[in-house]
């Protein structure tokens, strides 16, 4: 049995490590959300053949954005199930192999953001499948609001229901604080901002998650992090938005990387690091942290009443 987690109505979380990815819909039709790190396909096929059938497939794949941990998996996907692949127009050149994305910060402090030294920033190539994803309604399934929300990345999305108030939010926030070894390791519920490391212009990611809680939602579903939902979710998310925390030093922290429909069009110069040389120790470190969480990814069972409740 794949390792899910029915998180609302036709809304299943499949955990994939270090981050979720969310099949939406019903058997008759569906999108897959997000695609994991590479390696997960396998496991991202056999959640969708317990939930719609062994014969599903999707009628789209569709990003948040393209990070390696959000679209990993999503070219083997999309070439099994013969779909396309769909992202906001800015996120395209990071996607279909003609840009890298920034560089990742790891000066801006935190457990996650050591480790992140470890990870080469590859392009990522999803041609020939990529198409644009435009704003509005989700094109296959009813309900659902597509919303700009940059920061994290110059085209990031995320997804909204308004009669359930579910969000699936990509990397906007997390509810994890990846700062933390032990936050990490337990998945302690937290709401958070994005993951510091991989944020390249953190005024628009705090004008992002205003305009979320906004919203005010009843689930939360991010792309790091266990699914909350209810009145502490909500209230959580409105303190992220009131008191949003751009770290005090880092690469992009004065002046943002800047991009359009072609790639990267502005980089401010790196800054100082000051701990690279503990980066080996942080390493070793960093590999009992991802074998924790894969070991506890394993392990969870799905909340058999969250869908009562959150409904």
């Amino acid at each position: 049995m794949a390792n899910t987690e029915l998180i609302a109505t036709e809304v299943v979380r499949v955990p994939t490590g270090i981050a979720n990815c969310y099949l939406i819909g019903s058997p008759e039709r569906w999108i897959l959300i997000d695609s994991g790190t590479h390696g997960h396909a396998n496991n991202i096929i056999e959640a969708a053949a317990e939930h719609f059938g062994e014969e599903t497939r999707p009628e789209a794949i569709v990003l948040t954005h393209g990070h390696f941990d959000h679209a990993g998996s999503a070219r083997e996907l999309a070439k099994k199930w013969d779909i396309e692949i769909y992202a906001h127009r800015l996120e395209i050149p990071f996607v279909d192999g003609s840009s890298k994305y920034p560089p990742q910060d790891p000066t801006v402090g935190g457990f996650m953001s050591q480790m992140i030294r470890f990870f080469p920033n590859k392009k990522m190539d999803l041609s020939p499948f990529v198409r644009e994803l435009k704003l509005g309604s989700l094109p296959w399934i009813e309900g659902w609001d597509v919303i700009e929300t940059p920061g994290h990345t110059a085209g990031h999305l995320s997804f909204f229901r308004a009669d359930d108030r579910t969000l699936i939010a990509g990397d906007a926030f997390t509810t994890v604080n990846q700062g933390s070894m032990i936050d990490m390791l337990s998945q302690r519920q937290q709401v958070c901002g994005p993951p510091p490391y991989y944020t390249c212009d953190w005024q628009s990611a705090e004008r992002s998650v205003k305009r979320l809680a906004e919203l005010n939602p009843k689930v939360l579903a991010p792309g790091h992090g266990i699914p909350m939902r209810g009145a502490q979710a909500a209230t959580q998310l409105r303190a992220l938005a009131n008191n949003f925390p751009i770290p005090e030093h880092g690469r992009y922290v004065q002046e943002p990387a800047r991009s359009n429909e072609s790639g990267i069009t502005f980089l401010p110069a790196p800054v100082h690091d000051p701990v690279k040389t503990t980066a080996l120790v942080t390493l070793g470190v960093a590999g009992i942290l991802v074998a924790g969480i894969c070991l506890r990814s394993r392990r969870e069972t799905p909340d058999r009443e969250f869908i009562e409740k959150a409904a």
